[in-house]
Parts: structure tokens; C-alpha cells; sequence
């Protein structure tokens, strides 16, 4: 794999399984060095051992939740420890709730726009003055084409992801003559956990090292140019 990220660094938030993982992946494979967080020890190791077996670049990872803003700092300071610096944050991290708004619970509510929004939020505030110090960074936020599309049983999905649009499109405005780019990208039906009980390992769902080769694409793309948003869709989805 071409190693056009060497000597860059790259955290990637909720990065144990599913698109994080892949991203993940693809960022180490092309050079980079990077740290992950996610909610467990474990799952943090295990998929530390996975992504170090297959690279050279150097992997790291720390139990964090994004919901909490102590945990966020904490984590990036390790960051710190580590990697010595930051080049790339993918704000990857998220959960789904599907219920009618009659039914959603007010803690579901919470937990997703926690989640989805405000780790968010937290991240980039962490990231935004260590990519200053380098002088430049990118911010690529995975949101969802729920973000754009409401549907029933989404509410608070699709209000976390219609935020995360917003707040992705802002920070851009925010940032931009600063050296720093913020892309968001809005999968549809991607083949990860997210899909249990509809139709997990459909072939004709994304895969995750799809949207992880979209990442790719976008960091990429010359310094001159932003790609400010990407919609990404099945070819052929189930009809």
C-alpha cells in the first residue's frame, strides 16, 4: 500500500469494530501511526492485536468514552504520550436507538446525542489546537445519509446525525484558513452491527473498508481542495 501517510498521526474514535476498525486499518496501512479508543479494555486490546499484526506503523489505544468530556481529554493526552502529536481525528464513534418518540426513553435520547454529537464535539475540541501546532489536520466526521433522510423510528438517530451535519459543515467554516479540513462522510446501509437482524452480510450493503477507502481518498486529496461532503450509497441496493 502506498505509505503516503508516514510520519503523519491519526486517532480514530470507536475504532474496535465496524467502520472504525477499517479505518483504522487503512490509516496504519497507509503509514500512519494510530491510536483508537473505544468503551472496553478489551475490545480495545484485542483490536490493537489485530491492526499491529498486519502493520508496521505503530497502533495504540486506550478505554474512552466519547460521552464524557474528562474521558475525551484524558484519552487525547495520551494521545499526546504517544504518538507525540495529531494530524487526523475521524470522529467515528456511535450508537443507534430506533423507537418511536413515544417510546424512546429520555436516557436513549441522551446516549445517542451524547454519543453521536456531543463526543464529537469533545474530540475535535481536543484535536483543534494540537493540528494548530503542526500547523494543519484534517477532521473527517462519519455521519449517516439519516443525517439528510428522517425515518420512522429515528428520532433520535437521525437527530444526532442532522447535528453532526450541521456541526461538520460549521467547524469547516470555523477552521479553514487555519490548515485544518473537515469532511463528513454519510453512509447508507453499511454492513457492520448496526445491521443485526436485517440482512447482515447482504452482499449488496457497503462494507466497511469502503468507507475506510473513502477516508483514504479524502486525506489524499491536495491541500488546496476540500471535499466538504460525501454521500455514499449501495450501487444496487435491495429493492
Amino acid at each position: 500500500m502506498d505509505q503516503f501517510l508516514e510520519g503523519k498521526s491519526a486517532v480514530v474514535t470507536g475504532g474496535t469494530k465496524g467502520i472504525g476498525f477499517a479505518i483504522a486499518k487503512a490509516l496504519a496501512g497507509a503509514g500512519a501511526a494510530v491510536a483508537i479508543c473505544g468503551r472496553g479494555d478489551r475490545s480495545v486490546e484485542n483490536a490493537i492485536t489485530q491492526l499491529a499484526s498486519g502493520s508496521k506503523s505503530k497502533v495504540v489505544g486506550k478505554a474512552a468514552d466519547v460521552r464524557s468530556s474528562t474521558e475525551v481529554m484524558n484519552f487525547f493526552q495520551f494521545v499526546d504520550r504517544e504518538l507525540g502529536g495529531l494530524d487526523i481525528l475521524v470522529n467515528n464513534a456511535g450508537i443507534g436507538v430506533f423507537q418511536s418518540t413515544a417510546e424512546l426513553t429520555v436516557d436513549d435520547w441522551n446516549k445517542t446525542l451524547e454519543t453521536n454529537l456531543s463526543g464529537a464535539f469533545y474530540c475535535s475540541k481536543e484535536a483543534l489546537p494540537r493540528m494548530r501546532n503542526r500547523g494543519a489536520g484534517y477532521i473527517i466526521n462519519i455521519s449517516s445519509l439519516a443525517g439528510k433522510n428522517a425515518f420512522a423510528g429515528g428520532a433520535a438517530y437521525n437527530a444526532s446525525k442532522f447535528g453532526l451535519n450541521g456541526f461538520s459543515e460549521a467547524m469547516m467554516l470555523d477552521h479553514r484558513y487555519e490548515g485544518v479540513r473537515v469532511s463528513c462522510v454519510m453512509p447508507g446501509s453499511v454492513d457492520t452491527e448496526f445491521g443485526k437482524g436485517a440482512n447482515r452480510g447482504a452482499a449488496w450493503k457497503i462494507a466497511p473498508d469502503d468507507v475506510a477507502e473513502i477516508a483514504l481518498m479524502l486525506l489524499k486529496t491536495p491541500a488546496r481542495t476540500l471535499i466538504s461532503s460525501v454521500e455514499v450509497r449501495p450501487s444496487k441496493p435491495q429493492k
